[in-house]
């Protein structure tokens, strides 16, 4: 029986990168799954959008969401959720992934996730797992983001080795059910979104598996990391304690 995947692409000033990207997915063969790409757009002022309508005519397989403006990484997911479930009859799929547009995730690694998915709910493209590393990345930006991830981890108690990924595969019902928390946990509006994803679904008592992947940095556009999203992506953790320490309390109190 065929199975359906969505991959959520957002996308911000990503003309280069999106042409090569959504015929490379496309490309990816998948033995009983059949691959759709929804891109979540903006409002690029470089013509990502243009762009996407363009490829989507002769791509039935090609679905775009156009934001009025940049809201941030989280908004645009949310938004896109929020057109997969009204737009594209999501009974109909069984997997949803997130990636980027800068092939920083490459799509040669959806088949192992999808592959992996068969016994987890939420399986993780990870960096650091036996197999994964970062590749073309300076000592400093290395050293910073194991010390990012530590610190998540550590704050979240997500039994995750890469908490700070945005390669996510997750079967349906798992992000359905995670998004019903939306407004009681789920406010990030950068990448901290990301570390908030994982630490709802183990919330949950979702299973969680990780496939190695090789990080490359982006060689076409500009990262949109800001001085704001990283102090967001501080404060999330803090938040997840605050959670795990409620929990906690409540089981001492029974």
């Amino acid at each position: 029986m065929m199975q359906k995947a969505l991959i959520v692409i957002p996308t911000y000033n990503e003309s280069e990168n999106i042409q090569e990207m959504v015929p490379m997915i496309m490309a990816v063969q998948v033995p009983q799954w059949q691959i759709e790409v929804l891109v979540v757009d903006s409002n690029s002022p470089d013509g990502t959008g243009k762009i996407l309508e363009t490829m989507k005519s002769h791509e039935p397989r090609l679905h775009v969401c156009h934001q009025s403006k940049k809201m941030g990484l989280g908004k645009a997911y949310l938004d896109g959720f929020r057109y997969f479930e009204e737009k594209l009859s999501p009974a109909t799929f069984d997997a949803i992934f997130t990636m980027d547009a800068d092939f920083s995730h490459h799509p040669r690694y959806l088949p192992a996730m999808l592959e992996k998915l068969s016994g987890c709910d939420l399986v993780v493209g990870s960096r650091y797992i036996k197999g994964g590393r970062l590749e073309n990345w300076p000592w400093d930006r290395k050293v910073l983001s194991r010390f990012a991830n530590f610190y998540a981890k550590t704050l979240t108690g997500v039994p995750v080795y890469d908490l700070t990924a945005g390669f996510h595969c997750f079967k349906r019902e798992t992000l359905r059910n995670v998004l019903r928390l939306q407004d009681l946990f789920i406010d990030a509006e950068g990448y901290a979104f990301l570390i908030e994803l994982k630490f709802l679904a183990t919330y949950l008592g979702y299973k969680v598996g990780e496939v190695p992947i090789i990080f490359a940095d982006r060689t076409k556009g500009t990262s949109k990391i800001s001085e704001r999203v990283i102090f967001e992506s501080s404060l999330i953790p803090w938040k997840c304690l605050g959670t795990r320490i409620g929990l906690w309390w409540r089981k001492v109190k029974r």
